[in-house]
């Protein structure tokens, strides 16, 4: 597959808003149909566990909707959609949203979820899940955090794929060279817009909770192919949505896009 660009920063064509801006409703719609293009990002769409339940508001500065499936929709969906345009000649269509259930899963090889440590999985989608992942699909998880939602993601997981173990993703993996090179040293945090503070000098601080370390975590197939990417204890998402954002951390939008396009182009090519 040939690259178009290498760069390493992003600008994400967009109007910089006031921190803390709420933008207008924008309806449910892009679900999934057959694909028009090589890559639609897909988002997916799952209950929530019923004391998790969350209820209707903003999900990003242009959408709003109730379950914690679509936070960082659909913002995060189009800027990472126009970084793929702009950093590769893969081919890129409108994003789009569905169940695990839906009949047109398979025409998409690569699907991201978020907020991972609240869904409730049905054995019918956990059953679909495995299928999808055991004949090549792939698997980007993220925004979620230590303690009970790692718990409950991880058993979730073990119903999804009982003998394969949650491991982290090596520096030698191949993943983290299929464009752009990525050692341990670049693997920082990256925040969501929630741990950014003003510091007594007005500069931007980055708060990371508490006891928590972010890690690139992934689950293997027998054939020793990566096929779950696990962005665990950092918020990859808000890197994407606030790509157009002054105020948002530069580096940090760099390093989400150098992963998710290497999640990418690894689904299309492993």
């Amino acid at each position: 597959m040939l690259i178009a660009l290498a760069c390493t920063c992003l600008l994400v064509a967009g109007v910089a808003f006031a921190q803390g801006f709420r933008g207008f409703e924008t309806e449910m719609t892009a679900s999934a149909t057959a694909p028009s293009s090589e890559f639609h990002f897909i988002r997916l769409e799952y209950t929530d566990l019923p004391q998790f339940h969350r209820r209707f508001g903003f999900s990003s500065r242009d959408g709003r909707g109730s379950g914690w499936w679509m936070m960082d929709w659909p913002d995060a969906d189009d800027h990472f959609t126009t970084g793929v345009q702009r950093l590769t000649r893969v081919h890129t269509g409108d994003p789009r949203h569905l169940g695990l259930t839906d009949p047109l899963l398979f025409d998409y090889p690569w699907i991201y979820a978020t907020q991972v440590g609240w869904w409730d999985l049905k054995d019918s989608e956990v059953a679909r899940l495995r299928e999808y992942l055991g004949r090549g699909g792939f698997l980007v998880v993220d925004d979620f955090w230590e303690g009970e939602q790692w718990e409950i993601f991880k058993r979730t997981m073990e119903r999804v794929l009982p003998n394969q173990p949650i491991v982290g993703i090596p520096e030698s993996d191949s993943m983290m060279h299929v464009l752009y090179d990525i050692y341990d040293k670049d693997r920082t945090f990256i925040p969501g817009t929630r741990h950014l503070r003003r510091g007594p000098s007005g500069r931007l601080v980055i708060q990371q909770p508490p006891g928590t370390e972010p890690s690139w975590r992934g689950m293997y197939d027998s054939s020793n192919r990566l096929i779950v990417a696990i962005n665990f204890n950092m918020d990859m998402a808000d890197a994407w949505e606030y790509a157009d954002h002054p105020d948002y951390p530069e580096a940090k939008t760099t390093l989400a896009y150098r992963f998710g396009i290497n999640y990418l182009l690894y689904a299309f090519t492993h």
